[in-house]
C-alpha cells in the first residue's frame, strides 16, 4: 500500500511489508473478552479523502502541508491544535470536519475486515476511532462495514490517542477490563494509546512502515486483518494466521 501524497510534499511510498508476521504465535497463545478496533487505516481505507481534505484545510488555513506528515491517528482536535494559536482553532476544527464528511469518494473497506467484526457476537467488539462522531458515521455508511454496537469516536472523550481514554472507554462500554482486551491498531499513536490502557496490541502494517511500527511495541505485527482469523470459544477470543 502507498502512503498518503500530499501536492507539492514528496512522501516516500510505503515499502510492501516483509518478515511478517511477527509476534503472532505468542498472541495467538492468549484468549481474550473483547477486540477494540481502530478505524481509519484498519477495517477502512480513507486515505485519499484524508490526503484531499487535509491539503484543502491546510491551504486555506495558510498551514505548511508538510506539518502534517505523521500525524496519522491522532484526532482532527490534536493536530489543530499543535499547528494554529487557541483563537483560530474553533474555526479551523470546523472546517477540516467539514470537508471530511462531504467527502467519501474512494474510501474502501480493507482485507480481512468484515471476516474479522462478523466472527465476533455483540459484547465482543468495539471501535475506537479519532473521527468525530458524525464522521464516523458517514464514513461508516459509505463503505457498510459491520459496525459493532460500541463506537467510541473523538466526540466522546475529552482527550484523543495516543492518550488512553478512548480505548479505556471502550472496554468500559462493553464491561470488560480492558487488560483483557486486544486492541487493533496502525497507527504508532494507536498503538502508544493501546499500550497505556493495558490492553495487548495487534498491529496493521496498513499505512506505517513495518519499524515505525515495532518502535511502538506492539505485541505482533500483520500486514492487515486478512492475515488473521478470529475465533470465539468458551474461553474467549482468539486470534490466529489465517490459513
Amino acid at each position: 500500500m502507498l502512503s498518503p501524497r500530499l501536492p507539492g510534499v514528496e512522501l516516500d511510498p510505503l515499502p510492501v511489508p516483509e518478515g511478517l508476521p511477527l509476534g503472532l504465535d505468542e498472541l495467538a497463545r492468549r484468549r481474550f473478552d473483547a477486540v477494540l478496533f481502530d478505524m481509519d487505516g484498519t477495517l477502512i481505507d480513507s486515505g485519499p479523502v484524508v490526503v484531499r481534505s487535509w491539503f484543502r484545510w491546510a491551504q486555506d488555513e495558510g498551514v505548511d502541508p508538510a506539518l502534517l506528515a505523521g500525524m496519522h491517528g491522532i484526532p482532527s482536535a490534536g493536530i489543530v491544535e499543535r499547528l494554529l494559536p487557541a483563537e483560530r482553532r474553533a474555526s479551523a476544527l470546523a472546517h477540516i470536519d467539514a470537508l471530511e464528511i462531504s467527502d467519501t469518494d474512494g474510501i474502501v473497506v480493507l482485507p480481512g475486515a468484515r471476516e474479522a467484526l462478523g466472527a465476533l457476537p455483540a459484547g465482543r467488539a468495539a471501535i475506537a476511532t479519532s473521527c468525530s462522531r458524525d464522521l464516523a458515521r458517514v464514513r461508516i455508511e459509505a463503505t457498510g462495514v459491520p459496525a459493532p454496537a460500541v463506537v467510541v469516536t473523538a466526540s466522546d472523550t475529552p482527550r484523543g490517542k495516543p492518550d488512553p481514554a478512548p480505548y479505556l472507554l471502550a472496554a468500559q462500554r462493553l464491561g470488560v477490563d480492558p487488560a483483557r482486551c486486544l486492541v487493533v491498531e496502525d497507527a504508532p499513536a494507536g498503538i502508544a494509546a493501546g499500550r497505556a490502557a493495558g490492553c495487548a496490541v495487534l498491529a496493521m502494517a496498513t499505512t506505517n512502515r513495518v519499524p515505525d511500527l515495532v518502535a511502538a511495541r506492539p505485541d505482533a505485527v500483520v500486514a492487515d486483518l486478512g492475515a488473521v482469523e478470529l475465533s470465539v470459544g468458551d474461553d474467549g477470543v482468539r486470534v490466529a494466521p489465517r490459513g
